[in-house]
């Protein structure tokens, strides 16, 4: 990894990004979070042992490497308690610091997050109702609580006192929902959790900009993907913060003011979880069979993913809007027994054959698909992956390599990074 290295999701999430941070953070001295919140799940086995992640870095199972949560994560202290259990009753020690200037998710923004998603109908982004889009709300109306409130009790109920009765009366009036939580039982249980988390707390800006003075290695690991991006993405289907590289700087604090690798996470397809048009969206008949397939389902809600076709359009928006240095696919392995591959090069909306990413949701909702067909490969059992990872990227079949060649020369970012499995040791850097 190059000193300052960042991986996002080049997609709809789910792409594979705790798995490919894990992989580089063993060179990491610090592992940084940016944006998102606990809707974000990331997935690593390492020895056959499975570990789920929501808030905490992907990087926690490195002692050498320290794990920051910063600023542009909204934080649910009580998830993020839960996960420090976790992770200490597995005999993992947490090398933890989440910044004070993080916003805090209360319990009146999940009461909202119902609310707001049964008013929006059917632009709706498909919410985890974790309450992210409400804090986020909170924090540009700024009443929002930050987690350094939780430290000083008599500054937090003068906050609180105004983001409570704004929400209840939002909650009560407009959305006809009685809210029966009561300030004072909100006020005593925060205090509690800033009692819990207070020696992980800290000014996490000043420990990254002492570390990117002093030539550390610091590897920055995003939430979701770029089409949920607030700005850059397929609005209003998005989630409520921004989810592209160019956040990094904005969620941690630092001006990094020299070229960083971007890494953008790819399937060799594309599944979503929530509202929007998805342009190469399988009938369900054959949906069924690579989620399955793919283990397509949610790692924080459960919920089945929409599974379809490599989508190059995205990608190629995803290159752009990210400045990707490389590509990441994985799930190359979940294609093998495939015939023939269906990859999108193009849309035809309304008999006009775009390349490009249009930001009408209008648009996307009449496009169709312009697919190239490549040829599959054959079953990858685990005793050929295993030969292909010792002989790296020669060794993989000759249609990989031709269809990750297509896609390189698509999109014009080269592919850099191969998985062929869920494991850390399944995966070959070209």
């Amino acid at each position: 990894m190059s000193k300052l290295t960042v991986v996002v999701g080049a997609q709809w999430g789910d792409e594979g990004k705790g798995k490919i941070t894990d992989v580089f953070a063993k060179d990491a001295d610090f592992v940084v979070r940016f944006q998102g919140g606990n809707n974000a799940g990331h997935t690593l086995i390492v020895n056959d042992q499975i570990y789920k992640l929501h808030l905490i870095p992907s990087g926690v199972l490195y002692v050498g490497a320290v794990s920051i949560i910063g600023n542009g994560v909204v934080v649910d202290p009580k998830v993020l308690l839960q996960e420090i259990s976790e992770f200490k009753a597995r005999g993992v020690k947490v090398n933890l610091k989440v910044s004070n200037r993080c916003h805090v998710i209360m319990p009146y923004h999940i009461a909202m997050d119902e609310g707001i998603t049964k008013l929006q109908g059917g632009l709706a982004a498909g919410s985890t109702k974790r309450g992210i889009a409400p804090v986020c709300a909170d924090k540009a109306y700024r009443h929002g609580i930050r987690l350094g409130d939780l430290l000083q009790p008599e500054f937090f109920k003068e906050k609180l006192s105004v983001a409570y009765n704004f929400n209840k009366d939002v909650l009560e009036k407009a959305f006809n929902v009685p809210y029966l939580e009561t300030l004072e039982n909100i006020f005593n249980e925060y205090i509690e959790y800033g009692k819990q988390l207070q020696e992980y707390i800290a000014d996490t800006d000043l420990i990254l900009y002492d570390a990117y003075k002093n030539g550390k290695n610091i590897l920055f690991e995003g939430a979701q993907g770029m089409s949920l991006d607030l700005d850059a993405g397929v609005y209003p289907h998005t989630t409520s913060t921004n989810t592209v590289a160019g956040q990094v700087s904005v969620g941690t604090g630092v001006g990094f003011n020299e070229k960083l690798k971007i890494i953008g996470l790819a399937k060799a397809y594309v599944s979503r979880v929530g509202n929007s048009p998805f342009v190469t969206e399988l009938p369900e008949t054959e949906a069924k069979t690579l989620r399955d397939k793919g283990g397509e389902y949610g790692t924080t809600t459960g919920r089945p993913r929409r599974v379809g076709w490599l989508d190059l359009v995205q990608l190629r928006h995803a290159v752009r809007a990210n400045g990707l240095t490389d590509i990441a696919i994985t799930k190359l392995d979940i294609l093998a027994g495939y015939k023939n591959l269906p990859v999108c090069v193009a849309y035809n909306i309304d008999g006009q054959i775009i390349r490009e990413m249009p930001a009408s949701v209008y648009d996307l909702r009449r496009a169709k698909p312009v697919y190239e067909n490549l040829l599959g490969w054959e079953e990858l059992t685990p005793e050929k992956i295993k030969k292909i990872i010792v002989g790296g990227y020669e060794a993989l079949p000759e249609n990989i390599k031709k269809y990750l060649t297509f896609i390189e020369k698509e999109i014009d970012c080269p592919i850099t990074i191969i998985s062929l499995g869920a494991k850390r040791e399944e995966t070959i850097i070209k």
